[in-house]
C-alpha cells in the first residue's frame, strides 16, 4: 500500500486508511486527513521533510513520519 509520504509532486491520491496503531494518527485526523478525501502532493522542502498537501482547499504541511501513516490509493 502506498502512503502519502511516497506521493510525488503533483500526484493525487484518495485516502483509504490511517495507521491507527500509532499515537500520531490522532493528530493526522485533526488535520482533516480522513478516509475518502482526495489529497495532492505539493512541492517539498530541500530536505524532503516536512511535506505539504492540498486538502479541502487548504495547504497542510506535516512531518514525513506523520504522512507515512496515511494510506492512499
Amino acid at each position: 500500500m502506498k502512503t502519502a509520504a511516497e506521493l510525488k509532486y503533483g500526484e493525487r491520491g484518495v485516502i483509504s486508511n490511517l495507521d491507527y496503531s500509532n499515537p500520531l494518527s490522532l493528530r493526522v485526523l485533526e488535520y482533516g486527513f480522513t478516509p475518502g478525501q482526495e489529497i495532492e502532493a505539493l512541492p517539498v522542502s530541500i530536505f524532503h521533510d516536512p511535506v505539504a498537501f492540498a486538502l479541502r482547499g487548504a495547504v497542510i504541511a506535516m512531518r514525513k513520519e506523520e504522512a507515512g501513516l496515511i494510506e492512499v490509493i
